[in-house]
């Protein structure tokens, strides 16, 4: 039998509350709520004064109360009046509310939480005033938005795991205005499974052109923040990937990821032809070794198909040094490399925050919008997927002593 909770407020107290009042404004910041939180703060902020002038510095200094003064104060449920009381030594800075902050704890999140969503300056100071009935600037929009560049930096250089199973390496493009021009800039997302399957976002970084230089400073950056071995990693045909990776993790196996392989390959045929395209390819990355894989491209390029579109047996060869790890692994860990909703579902829940944005302002402006939709996005990411479980024992196999479920 469930426990009986005792109310919060009797029903006395709540009958002496309603009393009197229109059931019409009751929840409304000029109602009873509005009233109420009035009531409240004010008096927790003359109790704070309390405590202050019981301490024995002010007490030994003759400090005391110094009347009131009236705070215009910006809150979740509206503008509110408070009472702000005063000491004489005007040294009584109020926790609750600080002597210069003009805005009631919660707020700033209310705007941060619409933000992220992707609404643009404009929206949010509509939405705003429609809720809450108050008037807010865009410079304090973006003061408030502002205010999480200091942990998107702490994030971006946060600890990180000795071991990663797989690091999933993938670019998505937006409109960012560079020295006086919009200009299409790639924002490289890198998605960590830890050895016990756990994802995880290690870094986003923003670049124009990609390139040897560009993804060993990405290497050195993880390797600086604790990142000692990478078993797999899995990319989709990034310019000078493979060397910079294994000049900082010369053990880290590069895999082409088939999922970008096979759509690069399709995109070549008219929309009546793909359906059937991508099954003569399937022989391909479903054989059951390397060997298998190279006679099933060799038929393939030999074939009707291969005949009319031989532009996508050229893109596989030119990738085969990085297709073939694929086939060294068992079942359920290509299940794992091959199947890439994480990627595919974190991209596209980027995409759906920044979309109202016809383009950026700078660097700094992207890297914060994308911060707060990956935040809200990876929040999600609980377990491990169901997969995990077989492929777990097969990387202890294929791995060894690298993978380590405490790494």
């Amino acid at each position: 039998m469930a426990k009986k909770t005792t109310p919060a407020f009797s029903a006395e107290m709540l009958d002496q509350l309603l009393d009197g009042q229109d059931p019409t404004t009751v929840l409304r910041s000029d109602g009873l709520i509005g009233d109420l939180k009035k009531a409240l703060a004010e008096r927790m902020l003359n109790a704070e004064l309390d405590v202050h002038l019981d301490s024995e510095a002010e007490q030994a200094a003759g400090n005391h109360r110094n009347g009131s003064s009236q705070k215009r104060v910006l809150s979740d449920d509206g503008e509110l009046v408070l009472s702000i009381p005063r000491d004489r030594h005007g040294r009584f800075d109020p926790a609750l509310i600080r002597k210069y902050q003009r805005r009631f704890p919660g707020f700033d999140e209310k705007i941060i939480a619409l933000y992220a969503r992707g609404m643009s300056t404009r929206d949010i100071q509509a939405h705003v005033g429609e809720l809450y009935g108050v008037t807010i600037s865009p410079d304090l929009v973006s003061a408030v938005t502002d205010s999480v560049i200091d942990e998107v930096r702490a994030w971006q250089s946060r600890p990180l795991e000795s071991t990663y199973a797989i690091v999933f390496f993938d670019a998505l493009r937006v409109k960012i205005r560079d020295e006086g021009m919009v200009r299409n800039k790639a924002v490289y997302l890198a998605i960590g499974v830890r050895c016990s399957g756990h994802k995880e976002v290690l870094g986003l970084w923003i670049e124009q052109t990609e390139g040897a230089k560009f993804w060993l400073r990405v290497m050195n950056e993880l390797k600086a923040r604790g990142v000692g071995d990478i078993l797999i990693a899995v990319v989709d045909g990034l310019k000078g990937f493979p060397d910079a990776i294994t000049a900082v993790f010369p053990d880290t196996v590069v895999q082409t990821c088939i999922v970008h392989l096979i759509r690069n390959s399709i995109q070549l045929a008219s929309w009546k032809d793909r359906k059937a395209l991508a099954a003569a390819l399937k022989p391909i990355y479903q054989a059951d070794h390397a060997e298998a894989a190279e006679q099933a491209l060799s038929d393939y390029e030999n074939g009707p198909w291969g005949e009319r579109f031989p532009t996508v047996a050229q893109s596989w060869r030119r990738n085969w040094e990085h297709v073939i790890p694929f086939f060294a692994f068992a079942a359920p860990v290509r299940k794992i490399i091959y199947t890439t909703n994480a990627i595919e579902s974190l991209h596209s829940g980027v995409r759906k925050s920044i979309r109202n944005k016809g383009h950026f302002p700078n660097d700094e402006a992207a890297s914060k919008l994308i911060w707060l939709a990956l935040r809200n996005i990876t929040v999600k990411w609980k377990n491990p997927p169901i997969a995990w479980a077989a492929a777990k024992a097969q990387f202890a196999i294929q791995f060894g002593d690298r993978f380590t479920l405490d790494g």
